[in-house]
């Protein structure tokens, strides 16, 4: 029993993780009707930009990781802008193309800067508590309440402000909003800083945990695409109640049947929830 409710724990606290990355993702997807291939390279930018200023400008771990939000969506921003933008109109391909081409770029830079050694912030929260007998990092639990913070804002933030709420319309109809006078393009930039920003707080959260590396993106963005499609393509909720699961997969399966083939039953769980309803938990049959 106290294996099962380990590695349920264990399970929240990946699903955590897991959920914020996705839901940016799900949130680009929506605005651009394209996948951004390079949104789990932007979580491992942010986790090494965090590592800059604790380790190189010498902040404390809330001020390093408030900044590490700021420059990510900068960054996010500045992809939409030069990357995407221009590709609006263009065949889907090209904007495939670079997207991968745009993730390849943040791998080399990452490469170049910090080399390829792995490479760790010291944990802010090293305290570890025993609660019926489950072992319970204080920087875990860390990463659950602020996944839970997070979406609570960002919840509020899309249903109870104008902007919010905008960035619903244009996920909706993008030529409806523009002939009702809304600027697709700064929404859609928009968009892409707050995704790049939960990005960077997922990195933040889990970099005292494991190690950084400027591959750490490739497996992390994979698995957030498979969480979209779980959770069905454009869905919020599917995308946290996805993230969630595809963590519980994960945990409890490395914990009895092996580590070694966890990222394994991401891909089963994909196969499975999909052969049973294509359009994932949330998705709709398009009428």
């Amino acid at each position: 029993m106290e294996l099962f409710l380990q590695q349920v724990f264990n399970g929240i606290m990946f699903g955590s993780t897991y959920a914020i990355v996705a839901l940016g993702l799900t949130l680009v997807m929506g605005i651009l009707n394209i996948p951004n291939f390079a949104h789990g390279h932007l979580y491992m930018l942010g986790g090494y930009v965090t590592f800059f200023f604790i380790n190189n400008i010498g902040l404390g771990y809330w001020p390093a990781l408030l900044l590490s939000v700021i420059v990510l969506g900068l960054v996010g921003m500045a992809m939409e802008r030069i990357v995407y933008r221009p590709l609006k109109d263009a065949p889907h391909i090209n904007a495939f193309i670079a997207a991968i081409g745009a993730l390849l770029f943040l791998e080399s830079l990452a490469l170049v800067v910090w080399g390829p050694q792995g490479l760790r912030i010291n944990n802010p929260y090293p305290q570890i508590y025993n609660v019926m007998g489950i072992t319970i990092g204080l920087q875990r639990l860390l990463v659950i309440i602020g996944t839970a913070i997070l979406i609570l804002m960002l919840h509020l933030f899309l249903k109870k402000t104008l902007m919010g709420t905008t960035i619903e319309a244009v996920a909706q109809n993008r030529e409806g909003a523009m002939l009702n006078g809304i600027n697709v393009n700064r929404v859609s930039g928009i968009t892409f800083f707050i995704s790049s920003a939960t990005a960077a707080v997922a990195a933040s959260f889990l970099s005292p945990i494991f190690m950084l590396s400027p591959a750490m993106g490739a497996i992390l963005g994979m698995k957030a695409f498979i969480i979209v499609i779980l959770g069905g393509m454009g869905s919020i909720p599917g995308a946290i109640l996805g993230g969630y699961i595809l963590g519980l997969i994960e945990a409890l399966g490395g914990g009895y049947i092996s580590a070694e083939y966890k990222d394994v039953f991401a891909f089963g769980a994909l196969i499975i929830i999909l052969s049973i309803k294509p359009t994932g938990i949330f998705g709709k049959k398009e009428g």
